[in-house]
């Protein structure tokens, strides 16, 4: 029977069912101690009480429930007569020395030598396999690096970081460099061990494929303590290789669809096709037969989602179904793209790497220097034949004008229809100003006309949107996903919009508002430049580009921005890595790491700062000023009809002291206009 002076009344370690299965597989390794139990006169009655070993007892019990023992059985037993039952129980669990980790790790790996699976040896001990494969991982670190860690100079942690790299001299040579570093943390030494390696997750291994780097004589390291996102690949020039030789085959097929020019590089740089015109194919419709197979797709994912709407979660083999029509559907409407003869014998295309390691194909863009020259030779020529009319007009005697007055009627001279285009711009301007509409669908015109085509000059609205080609200066930033949003909704609209400038007024009138609102705000949104230029100082534009980001909200760490060694923290000093951990994790976190050297110092402040949503201050959005006024006030105690007189008075004097008068003259800016100064610096100081 069981004592009630067993000290063990907490349950802990390996479960009564798992003990079972253990005596079961190898039966009793240890006896059970027991004590008799006496009667009144001190004699034994052939009961035993079990004050060490309880439970053991309750396994064997259970075995014999099972059917798995029988209840005969022989179990070996200690019988103590002298001392107290307590000091057994308590002497057994005190004196007991557990066994040292890295024992086990090393049983572990003699039963592996000895033909035992990994699967065996986890059933054997009833753990999973991943626990084996660890243990084993940590029993073939470098036996010099056990014995720090059995002379507990190396911490568990520690000893786990190194089984990152199978290589003992390499693991004893970081371990030696470690000792003149103020920190030795596991972080460290994996970042030290995997030098030199590439990451699974870079764009270069997923284009090339894990298994095709290892099929070609690649090694993979892995770690099985923590998250590596597929490991490090040793071999990063073989990887080099390998990538190049995939990105030519994929551009010779490229090449093979007639284009003049394609360039290959694994990336280029944000704003490469900057200044060059881009033609879009057709995309090829559907032939009956895949026509006739998307609806029938379609009308079978629509009496899927019908039969179970009523549901709140699918069923696994619905979802799956669902899953599997949705990629059908998208392979379908996924056209291949047709381009004609003419634009393929004109224009090119850049064949790289995207940020997921897929491939990325430009088609259709022209360069400068490729355009067709017939245009302009048009122009060229209708400015000679113009030229010459002028040439004419001033040598032909004054007899000779009256002549041809008399004959016919003369074109009318420059200078005149100069004069009365001027006098209709004024009046056009006026008459603009009073039609909040057309004007909004004039300068979307305009700027939709400079962001989209080649010749954008077919409007009189001389508002240019400067699209400034800065990304090429920063590595990387074609691949975030703000870069990628603009790219595509550009696309978009590109494809949506006339082929021909000349019909692109009448397809704007056709929109809707809301596609008219959407339009202009990604025109003005391309206009954008808030980029600090050391060689060119705008502080007011910088100072506008903070208003306009707290206006729309813009929170960069929720877009994406992540505070990394290369983005930010390699490339700034000790000090400000300080103090960029101390706003975020408070001073304790910057005090621990503040002895490291820079190197060590940045790891260990990307660690800390991963997902606190930290930014240096030129990424910040300043909170917008307290609303007390209007931001602007409208200045309405203009004499209209003084100023429509001195607009007058001004052109007459000008027509008559025989200059051309300036159509922008005439245009109200804040550098000239009395009024506009005043209010903009009552606005400033408000």
């Amino acid at each position: 029977m069981l004592s009630q002076s067993n000290v063990r009344h907490v349950k802990a370690g390996v479960s009564i069912e798992e003990l079972a299965e253990d005596i079961a597989r190898r039966t009793l390794l240890a006896s059970i101690t027991v004590r008799p139990v006496l009667d009144d006169n001190g004699a034994e009655t052939g009961m035993f009480t079990i004050p060490a070993g309880g439970r053991r007892f309750r396994a064997l019990e259970l075995l014999v429930k099972q059917k798995r023992l029988n209840k005969t059985a022989l179990v070996p037993c200690v019988v103590r007569m002298d001392g107290l039952a307590e000091e057994d129980s308590l002497a057994k669990n005190i004196q007991r020395a557990p066994l040292h980790p890295l024992d086990q790790f090393r049983a572990f790996q003699a039963m592996r030598e000895k033909g035992c699976t990994e699967e065996e040896i986890a059933a054997a001990f009833f753990v999973s396999a991943s626990v084996v494969k660890q243990r084993l991982k940590l029993a073939a670190v470098a036996p010099a690096l056990h014995d720090v860690y059995a002379e507990e100079e190396m911490t568990l942690d520690q000893l786990m970081a190194f089984t990152v790299n199978p290589d003992h001299a390499r693991q004893e040579q970081v371990w030696e460099a470690l000792q003149r570093h103020y920190s030795k943390q596991p972080y460290e030494i994996r970042r030290m061990l995997t030098e030199g390696a590439v990451r699974a997750s870079d764009k270069r291994a997923q284009f090339v494929g894990l298994d095709n780097y290892v099929e070609a004589g690649g090694d993979i390291l892995r770690d099985l303590f923590q998250q590596d996102d597929g490991g490090w690949l040793q071999d990063a020039s073989l990887l080099d290789v390998m990538v190049t030789e995939k990105l030519a085959e994929e551009a010779a097929v490229i090449r093979a669809e007639g284009w003049k020019w394609v360039e290959v590089d694994t990336d280029f740089p944000y704003g490469h096709t900057f200044g060059m015109r881009r033609i879009h194919g057709e995309a090829e419709p559907m032939s009956d037969v895949e026509a006739a197979d998307y609806q029938a797709l379609k009308a079978e994912y629509d009496a899927l989602e019908a039969d179970h709407a009523e549901v709140d979660e699918l069923p696994d083999e619905v979802d799956a179904r669902l899953g599997e029509i949705e990629t059908a559907m998208e392979a379908l409407q996924d056209r291949p793209i047709r381009f004609e003869a003419v634009d393929l014998a004109l224009a090119g295309a850049f064949v790289s790497i995207d940020s997921s390691g897929r491939l990325r194909v430009e088609r259709g863009h022209v360069r400068a220097e490729d355009e067709l020259v017939e245009e302009m030779e048009e122009t060229g020529d209708a400015d000679a034949k113009t030229q010459i009319v002028e040439d004419a007009d001033d040598t032909v005697a004054p007899a000779a004008e009256d002549e041809e007055e008399e004959d016919g009627l003369k074109p009318l001279s420059d200078r005149l229809i100069m004069e009365l285009t001027a006098h209709r711009t004024l009046a056009l301007r006026n008459a603009l100003a009073q039609d909040p509409q057309a004007a909004y669908l004039a300068a979307l015109h305009a700027m939709t006309l400079r962001l989209f085509y080649r010749y954008g000059i077919d409007s009189c609205v001389e508002i240019e949107p400067r699209n400034a080609a800065f990304g090429s200066q920063v590595l990387g930033l074609g691949d975030t996903a703000y870069a990628q949003a603009i790219d595509q909704r550009h696309e978009t609209w590109a494809r949506n919009l006339p082929k021909a400038s000349e019909d692109l007024w009448e397809a704007l009138t056709e929109f809707d508002s809301c596609s008219r609102e959407a339009l202009l705000a990604h025109c003005v949104a391309m206009s954008v430049n808030a980029v600090h230029d050391p060689y060119q100082r705008r502080p007011h534009a910088i100072a506008h580009a903070d208003v306009l980001a707290g206006t729309v909200g813009l929170d960069m760490a929720k877009v994406g921005w992540v505070v990394t060694g290369d983005s930010y923290l390699g490339r700034v000093t000790k000090a400000r890595i300080l103090e960029a951990v101390h706003e975020a994790k408070g001073e304790n976190a910057a005090d621990r790491i503040s002895g490291l050297k820079k190197p060590e110092m940045v790891t260990a402040a990307e660690d800390l700062l991963a997902g606190t949503g930290w930014l240096p201050e030129p990424l910040r959005t300043p909170p917008l000023p307290a609303e007390d006024g209007p931001a602007f006030e409208l200045v309405d105690n203009l004499d209209e009809s003084a100023s429509v007189e001195d607009t007058n008075t001004s052109e007459e004097q000008t027509a008559e002291d025989g200059g051309e008068p300036a159509i922008g003259d005439s245009e109200v800016s804040g550098d000239d206009d009395p009024v506009a100064t005043d209010a903009f610096a009552k606005t400033a100081a408000e």
